[in-house]
């Protein structure tokens, strides 16, 4: 069907819902009513119709703008993920190379790492930061195992970081693997 026959079937099934309308608005109004009180009360009613409908266009357009968000957001989440065993890797490789006598060899892959390290901070990845000795929250670390505290101040609280935990926002992404001492 062209458009000129899909604009006409529409026009008619708009002017059908007018005729429905107007015969049982007239059913319903109040014989004793004036030509100018009808015109009034069907204006006010287009005007509420009106209103709702544009309302709920602006949630709409509010809902999808949200989701279109959180979209790109897990997007980048899968990737980022993906990328910390490497960053892992990197990072333990880092702490062999730093104690070679090659400087070039430290420079160039210390401009490497910063790089990388950089370029994920560039698109939100974050590193959850807990110490040793700071205070063990299941919200915010993964306790892998408990071993007799080296000292009484350690009890209940974090004793190793096993594995580095990252957040990518206000999200954890990955918890931190840690000890406590018991």
């Amino acid at each position: 069907m062209n458009q000129e026959g899909t604009e006409n079937v529409e026009k008619d099934a708009i002017r059908n819902e007018g005729a429905n309308d107007q015969s049982d608005n007239q059913e319903i109004q109040d014989p004793q009513m004036t030509a100018e009180e009808k015109l009034e009360e069907d204006l006010a009613k287009e005007k509420d119709k009106f209103l709702r409908l544009f309302a709920e266009f602006e949630n709409y357009k509010k809902r999808t703008g949200k989701e279109r968000i959180d979209l790109f957001k897990t997007a980048n989440q899968e990737v980022l993920q993906a990328m910390l065993p490497v960053l892992d890797d990197f990072d333990r490789a880092w702490a062999q190379i730093s104690n070679s006598e090659d400087e070039a060899l430290v420079k160039g892959v210390e401009l490497i790492h910063e790089k990388l390290k950089n370029t994920l901070a560039s698109k939100g990845l974050e590193l959850v930061d807990i110490k040793t000795g700071d205070d063990f929250n299941a919200d915010f670390a993964e306790a892998i195992t408990q071993i007799p505290a080296p000292s009484d101040d350690l009890k209940g609280k974090v004793v190793d970081v096993v594995e580095k935990g990252y957040k990518l926002g206000d999200k954890i992404i990955r918890f931190p693997k840690v000890v406590i001492g018991m």
